[in-house]
């Protein structure tokens, strides 16, 4: 016997840790439902996952494996709240704490149903959840019973039958709380009775609740009657794992009812269900208490045998046994969905990477292309600020020039002894030179000031050379002499060129014309003279003055440069010898700027 028992004890301590109930109709639907989760992910609808892990928790929850469900409803959940999806949110949060409440978390299933009251989709769920969270976090029963009440209206007005049979049978323990037997038998009756056609899961656990309810009360009359009862609906008669269940359980009632007997005779009929069905869990469960039974009365002879017959049975009986295969699959199934869930993690955590380093190099870029534009502008800036003080001091650069051959001009005055003319000369030179000192720090002045300038200046060369040349200005009447702005001494030493270079060499009085006039755009500027020609000019220049690097022209010519780099005035100028006379010939034009 003991090595009977021994050997039995071994075989179910590896048979026990690998069986445990699951229907066929679970196995299909998580296997079915896995595949399309394995599309949804592939083809990152996250929408779709959401769903198939909600539908796969609802597998688990109507096989009353509560632990499972809640494992996948909360991934529904935390999928729903990243797409802000409220009515499916609501929907699988109320699932989550229904589970949970299952298990007897009661703390995080009111948390979960205050959640979907919150979200508040549907204005009936939202009050039905608030019920449910008053009815977990309330210690009056007065108050549960209340939201109870509430909930069980609720649901009658929304025809939801699975949701009426928990409101009855929640009502049913608050009645207990206050000692109501019969309003607690009552209200678990009428429980049974709605779930038992449309969720024979439901309606088992209450048909249980109902059976409790009558053994702690030792009415063990009516345990009998009602278990009988569910022996003999068809969800049970159709499933014969359940039905063994249900017979192993009427025994128990039996066996507390000191019949022994009976107990005997319904242990030993689950006993052959078992076998014939392939259930070897629940073929080992009734012989161990088949065994217990034979213990009490003594009787050895009968446990040996019934050890005997099945040890011989149990090679065919767990080649009928689908429960291992179906757990197999199921274990298979949730292995794929893991290795899924760690593929769907490997994939986030590559793309978040090449995501953060596309981020961080376009970063890097704008960077640097912000620091390349930063250095470009301020070089740019430094490049005209440069060119600015370049221009100025080719402007102020002139003065000195132009204050020198003045000044050489007031020397020949007084080496003449021609003081009334010397003191006119200076009258007029310092009215001219207040005008350049004012005119000195900006690049472009008005017209009319540079106007008034060149005939200043014109005239004092006239005083010098009185009977050299005569001048002419002309100025095109089209042109804004007040607004329009031209750049400050630019004509002057051309106009000093044609006098001290061309006119005064001349045996006979020369002529020199200046001119302004409006072409298209353009302002231009046109200076004439019959003096001797550069050519001539530079046959009769010195030893010492072809040494001398002159710096009017030179000093002109790079101001005009910086000038058109600077503000894009697009500024020519040409000097030639006059084809057909003697002279030369200046012509400078720029665009018109106001």
């Amino acid at each position: 016997m003991k090595f009977y028992y021994f050997f039995f004890a071994l075989a179910f301590t590896f048979l026990g840790n690998k069986m445990y109930s699951q229907s066929n109709k679970v196995v299909e639907e998580v296997t079915s439902e896995s595949k399309i989760l394995r599309k949804a992910v592939d083809k990152k609808d996250e929408s779709a996952e959401a769903e198939s892990y909600f539908k796969i928790g609802e597998s688990y929850f109507n096989a009353s494996n509560f632990s499972k469900s809640e494992e996948y409803f909360l991934k529904s959940k935390n999928i729903y709240e990243k797409l802000n999806d409220k009515q499916n949110l609501e929907k699988v949060t109320r699932k989550l704490a229904q589970s949970q409440e299952s298990q007897n978390k009661l703390t995080a299933a009111a948390r979960n149903y205050e959640v979907a009251s919150k979200v508040g989709y549907s204005r009936a769920k939202k009050i039905q959840n608030s019920n449910d969270a008053s009815r977990l976090n309330s210690n009056s029963p007065v108050v549960r019973m209340e939201a109870i009440q509430n909930n069980i209206q609720n649901s009658e007005k929304e025809n939801n039958k699975e949701d009426l049979a928990a409101g009855y049978s929640q009502m049913a323990e608050a009645n207990l709380e206050v000692k109501n037997i019969p309003k607690a038998e009552e209200n678990l009756t009428t429980a049974y009775k709605i779930s038992k056609d449309e969720s024979p899961q439901q309606a088992l656990a209450i048909n249980q609740k109902l059976t409790d309810l009558y053994i702690v009360n030792k009415d063990f009359d009516k345990a009998i009657e009602v278990k009988k009862k569910v022996l003999k609906e068809d969800f049970v008669n159709e499933n014969s794992q359940k039905k063994v269940e249900q017979i192993q359980e009427l025994a128990d009632i039996y066996i507390r009812k000191n019949d022994p007997e009976e107990a005997i005779f319904l242990l030993k009929n689950a006993y052959d269900i078992a076998l014939n069905k392939g259930h070897t869990l629940e073929a080992q469960k009734s012989v161990k208490r088949l065994d217990s039974l034979y213990a009490i009365s003594e009787n050895t002879d009968a446990s040996v045998q019934l050890y005997r017959d099945f040890l011989g049975k149990l090679p065919d009986l767990v080649s009928k046994d689908r429960s291992l295969v179906d757990n197999k699959i199921l274990e298979d199934t949730e292995q794929r969905i893991s290795q899924l869930e760690q593929e769907k993690k490997l994939k986030d955590e590559l793309i978040r990477k090449k995501n953060l380093f596309n981020y961080s190099l376009i970063a890097a870029l704008v960077i640097l292309i912000g620091l390349i534009i930063f250095i470009f502008r301020t070089l740019k800036k430094v490049q005209i600020k440069n060119k600015k003080i370049a221009l100025q001091s080719l402007r102020r650069e002139m003065n000195p020039h132009f204050i020198f051959n003045s000044l050489n001009s007031v020397n020949h005055f007084i080496a003449t002894n021609n003081e009334l003319e010397a003191n006119q000369y200076l009258t007029k030179f310092s009215k001219l030179m207040r005008g350049v000192m004012e005119n000195s720090t900006d690049d472009f002045i008005p017209f009319q000031q540079e106007l008034d300038l060149l005939q200043n200046y014109l005239a004092l060369e006239k005083t010098r050379f009185a009977d050299k040349f005569d001048y002419e200005i002309e100025v095109d009447d089209t042109l804004n002499t007040q607004s329009l702005k031209v750049p400050g001494m630019l004509v002057q030493p051309f106009l000093e060129n044609a006098v001290w270079h061309g006119l005064r060499y001349r045996t006979t009085k020369g002529f020199l014309k200046l001119k302004f006039e409006k072409s298209s755009e353009n302002l231009k500027i046109t200076i004439e003279d019959n003096g001797i020609g550069i050519e001539e000019s530079k046959k009769q220049k010195t030893e010492h003055q072809k040494t001398r690097k002159g710096r009017g022209m030179k000093n002109t010519l790079e101001r005009i440069a910086l000038l058109n780099d600077l503000y894009k005035q697009n500024i020519e100028c040409k000097i030639t010898d006059k084809s057909d006379s003697q002279g030369v010939f200046v012509e400078i034009s720029f665009k018109l700027s106001n």
